[in-house]
């Protein structure tokens, strides 16, 4: 059974009215996945309370406390922003809290069932680094939640595979440095946040980066997949494989010039599972709502 990890409070993460990584990404998602044709076979589950498991000790495990402090002080003094890219409401850190739990629940839910699982939470959280927020993130969920397959789930080896039309930099720096994880980004370069370069290897050789030039079509992305990245992820044989799931590649996504089309997330999909089914997709970009919410139901599809 596929599980959609989801609740209504991550609406409440406020970025304001104007701000592309708003709630109504969530509402449109959830709206398609609740009406599509086997909506029956989707088991929906409410994150797991932060203060129910050790949410603060994981996000400690990736991010400076300066940082920690930075975002919860925002919060507790009425908002502000860490940028002018990303702003911190009232009741932001406590969200992103449940974020992170909601990611960690993913892992927990394809260790005990082998069956994939789609996070459904904002804030997104791939340009987080140790010590700073940026690019509507504030934690780096994805890279949380590998470390916390490493050493509480008794994971040996986790691939992450960031398909967001950014480069997840804030992953790169977490990961790049730690054997058991391997990291692929491909992205349209340039672009923001100017990082992701070819040459970026990792210091084990388990960053795989793949600048995508402006106007990209899924044929483009089917021959990245099919030349380096399941050559790559076929080498180093991961046990889990999480998923950076951001859809601002799409071609009518605003904040960026890739022309993918919602269908092609079906097709990455099935490169996934061919190297495992144990998968975790994360909701990283997307901006465009019907795209978005028709590429989530393209991603999901062939799991079920």
């Amino acid at each position: 059974m596929f599980s959609a990890i989801y609740c209504d409070e991550f609406l409440l993460h406020d970025t304001g009215r104007a701000h592309p990584e708003r709630p109504d990404r969530l509402r449109a998602i959830v709206k398609a996945l609740k009406s599509a044709p086997w909506a029956d076979r989707l088991h929906w589950q409410h994150p797991t309370p932060p203060n129910e498991r050790a949410v603060s000790e994981a996000i400690a495990r990736i991010h400076t406390r300066r940082h920690i402090h930075e975002v919860e002080t925002i919060a507790h003094n009425g908002g502000g922003g860490l940028d002018l890219d990303t702003p911190v409401s009232p009741r932001s850190y406590e969200i992103a809290e449940l974020a992170v739990s909601a990611w960690l629940d993913g892992i927990d839910w394809i260790c005990q069932t082998g069956d994939p699982a789609f996070v459904l939470a904002r804030p997104p959280g791939h340009h987080a680094t140790p010590d700073r927020g940026m690019g509507f993130c504030l934690f780096s969920n994805a890279a949380i939640a590998a470390y916390y397959a490493i050493e509480q789930c008794g994971i040996d080896r986790v691939g992450i595979l960031d398909w967001d039309v950014h480069h997840g930099n804030g992953t790169q720096a977490i990961v790049e440095t730690h054997p058991q994880i391997t990291y692929c980004s491909l992205h349209q370069f340039p672009c923001y946040p100017g990082t992701g370069r070819a040459q970026e290897t990792g210091s084990y050789n388990n960053v795989l980066n793949i600048p995508m030039k402006p106007g990209s079509t899924g044929a483009e992305y089917k021959q990245a997949f099919e030349e380096k990245i399941m050559p790559f992820f076929e080498n180093f044989k991961p046990d889990i494989l999480i998923v950076s799931a951001g859809y601002d590649g799409n071609s009518t996504d605003p904040l960026a010039g890739i022309d993918l089309q919602p269908e092609d997330f079906g097709l990455f999909t099935n490169y996934c599972l061919q190297l495992t089914r144990r998968i975790v997709f994360g909701l990283e970009g997307g901006y465009e709502l019907d795209s978005l919410s028709r590429s989530v139901l393209a991603t999901i599809a062939p799991c079920l």
